[in-house]
């Protein structure tokens, strides 16, 4: 009989992904089928990157970097937060990643040793429970609330301390899977309290890039310690390509650098060639975010009068995460029939809420704005 580790035994399946499969099976089959159920662009990698690594390619050699990432990528992440933020971030505070994956396990196993509680977000992005668990660290649900707009406080961080001591504290703006942006003013909050309890802050910012006329503030602005996580992945679209990076304490750099040797060597090189030209994609970027902001604006309006109206602050991301108490109490088997029956694909939200997800289903609005339109009208044929 084969082992399995207790670590492997105690990480619950990421819903999405099981979902994507079914999904792909079905399209596999021949099954038309519209895919709202992961959180990725459905456009192509700007063209600036595509063109950056076909001549990387054509150069002839695609070698390791070092572990901490090319010095010229580095050193464009840095003068981004200058730009952007009006922040001073060192280059050698950068740490380019395998994607914002990797970026959660360096930023998880520098900081904290097993046993330790992490506070996270509860609804949010299931790998940092799984993550977590994974590292024999221990996730403390933030349970959020409508009348914080279902974003973290630093009265909601102080209270989940209090109840039982934390070692540290991640949140996530713009957020999977509700899509809220934390104020300005309630993430310098939350940073003051956390530097208050002596607890280190992770800043999971990988949707940065997409919001809907609410502003994003780095958690670099309240706290130059914070541990931010970022990624290609989202604005960029970049998913496949797998290339993220972190901003680190320069205490960090050293401990992050050696376990990144030997967990990865180094992100894909052709990844970071890419990424680098992604800084000049702006306006075709900008295009892309202004189409999910139409699909937004379609899913907002067709929604109530299919008895999904009740839906987390859409700020930012390209996700609509809800309520379909009114329909059901089991959001899994109501995304099984709603894939079998309407041949539309989405998440049920117990992937991001253990306790209430069998009330919500989050739907990405990321695709094209016809494949949004068809959803509707499968979905008002369906529930009718």
């Amino acid at each position: 009989m084969t082992p399995i580790s207790r670590r492997a035994a105690a990480v619950a399946p990421f819903l999405a992904m099981d979902v994507m499969a079914a999904a792909a099976a079905r399209v596999r089959a021949g099954s038309d089928t519209v895919r709202m159920e992961v959180g990725q662009p459905s456009a192509p990698a700007p063209r600036p990157v595509i063109a950056a690594a076909q001549r990387a390619l054509e150069a002839g050699r695609v070698p390791y970097t070092e572990a901490l990432g090319l010095p010229a990528l580095r050193e464009r992440i840095a003068r981004d937060y200058r730009d952007r933020y009006g922040v001073a971030v060192p280059p050698e505070r950068v740490v380019v990643t395998t994607g914002s994956s990797a970026g959660f396990i360096l930023a998880f196993m520098s900081l904290f040793d097993a046993g330790a509680r992490v506070a996270v977000p509860q609804p949010g992005y299931p790998a940092y429970r799984n993550i977590l668990a994974a590292l024999d660290l221990v996730p403390a649900p933030m349970t959020l609330r409508a009348e914080a707009r279902f974003a973290p406080t630093a009265a909601l961080l102080a209270a989940t301390h209090a109840a039982a001591p934390l070692s540290g504290v991640l949140v996530m703006s713009p957020a999977n899977p509700s899509g809220t942006v934390i104020t300005e003013g309630a993430l310098r909050d939350l940073c003051g309290q956390a530097r208050a309890l002596g607890l280190p802050l992770i800043s999971d910012e990988i949707y940065h890039g997409l919001s809907y006329g609410v502003p994003t503030a780095t958690a670099l602005q309240f706290d130059a310690d914070a541990v931010v996580i970022n990624s290609f992945s989202k604005y960029h679209c970049m998913t496949g390509w797998r290339v993220g990076w972190m901003v680190v304490p320069e205490a960090l750099v050293r401990p992050i650098e050696r376990l990144a040797q030997n967990l990865f060597i180094s992100a894909p090189y052709l990844s970071q060639v890419g990424a680098l030209a992604a800084f000049d994609a702006s306006a075709e970027l900008d295009a892309v975010r202004d189409g999910y902001a139409r699909n937004r604006a379609i899913l907002l309006d067709a929604f109530p009068g299919l008895g999904l109206g009740r839906v987390h602050p859409a700020d930012g991301a390209f996700y609509l995460y809800a309520d379909v108490a009114a329909l059901t109490n089991d959001a899994s088997g109501f995304c099984r029939r709603m894939l079998d029956e309407a041949g539309v694909a989405a998440t049920p939200g117990l992937d991001f809420d253990p306790e209430a997800g069998n009330h919500h289903v989050r739907f990405s609005f990321a695709g094209s704005e016809a494949e949004c339109r068809e959803a509707v009208a499968r979905l008002r044929a369906w529930l009718a």
